[in-house]
């Protein structure tokens, strides 16, 4: 089966190219490096890795691409609220236009795998003790969310075989690693400064290792394969033991670090307002389950920041 992958050399995909490689398939993947990373050195040795420097918004390039593939995979996208607000006009470029891009191309009997965010929940439900599952209205407060929806209405207005995933906020080690991911930033500073200052400390949000995202893509593959994606499915992806507060979170990285100390501002505003709790019970009952636990990528990005040992950086309010 042959797969192509744009975004593959991002913080989930240089974990999902070699997943995918192993277990027999084909991959192309096409990224533009633009962080001058090459956490894909170890996928090299695959005589079914093919690679190329692109942009997923070239659109004679994808087109050629798009007509030798099974299954397409975009990641390619500008992640996060603060990075789509510093350069919006590349954003929408990057996560509407390049889904599009492919959308514009495909046949129609191809499977899209799309990960999308759950931050599309936007402050949840009215009753804070409401679970926001699939059929929950969308309500994005930030830029980055929106384009995420809009792309999304894009792919299940097209109609063909796909599966969206609205991630939870991931976490983990990654060859292409990422410190602004939330808990990934909460234990850098937890290893690196032993103590933050924490706004907002009682909104909640999801969380999902990125092993176990990987693990859902080639669920994907699978189900489509066994003939169960006739046309587009949503699923929720997240643990359900991980509907946690910020303050939370905190004292889960204080049970591994008691060292770690916080402090709740009692003023000022974390300018992502999120603040929802999310039910994974749909994408359980199709047959996925996650392997990785919480306290396991604690433990893991304990080890990992360990290792990076970086430069001691100035105390930033989360």
């Amino acid at each position: 089966m042959k797969i192509l992958v744009t975004g593959g050399a991002g913080y989930i995909g240089s974990v999902l190219v070699l997943k995918l490689l192993n277990k027999g398939y084909s991959v192309v993947m096409v990224d533009n490096l633009m962080y001058g990373q090459s956490p894909l050195l170890d996928c090299c040795y695959h005589k079914t890795f093919r690679f190329i420097k692109g942009e997923a918004q070239d659109q004679e390039l994808i087109q050629r691409l798009i007509s030798d593939a099974d299954v397409i995979i975009p990641l390619a996208c500008i992640t996060g609220a603060p990075a789509c607000d510093e350069n919006p006009q590349s954003a929408r470029m990057v996560i509407v236009e390049g889904l599009q891009n492919i959308l514009r191309y495909e046949r129609g009997d191809q499977l899209i795998i799309y990960p999308n965010t759950n931050s599309g929940y936007g402050v949840g439900l009215k009753s804070p003790d409401a679970y926001c599952d699939e059929n929950t209205p969308l309500n994005p407060i930030s830029l980055y969310g929106r384009l995420k929806v809009l792309a999304e209405k894009r792919l299940l207005d097209a109609k063909g075989p796909a599966i969206i995933f609205r991630l939870a906020t991931v976490f983990g080690g990654s060859q292409r690693m990422r410190i602004d991911l939330m808990v990934n930033h909460f234990v850098y500073r937890a290893v690196t400064d032993r103590y933050m200052v924490l706004f907002e400390p009682d909104a909640r949000r999801n969380f999902i290792h990125v092993q176990d995202v990987a693990r859902a893509f080639l669920w994907a593959i699978d189900r489509w394969v066994e003939g169960k994606v006739a046309k587009p499915e949503i699923f929720n992806l997240g643990l359900s033991d991980a509907n946690l507060s910020k303050r939370d979170l905190c004292e889960r990285i204080k049970l591994r670090l008691p060292d770690f100390f916080y402090i709740p501002a009692p003023i000022g505003k974390d300018p992502d307002k999120r603040d929802y709790i999310v039910s994974n019970e749909k994408i359980e009952a199709a047959g996925f389950m996650p392997q990785y636990s919480l306290d396991d990528g604690i433990q893991e990005l304990i080890k990992v920041f360990s290792i990076l040992n970086p430069m001691r950086p100035e105390v930033s309010n989360v």
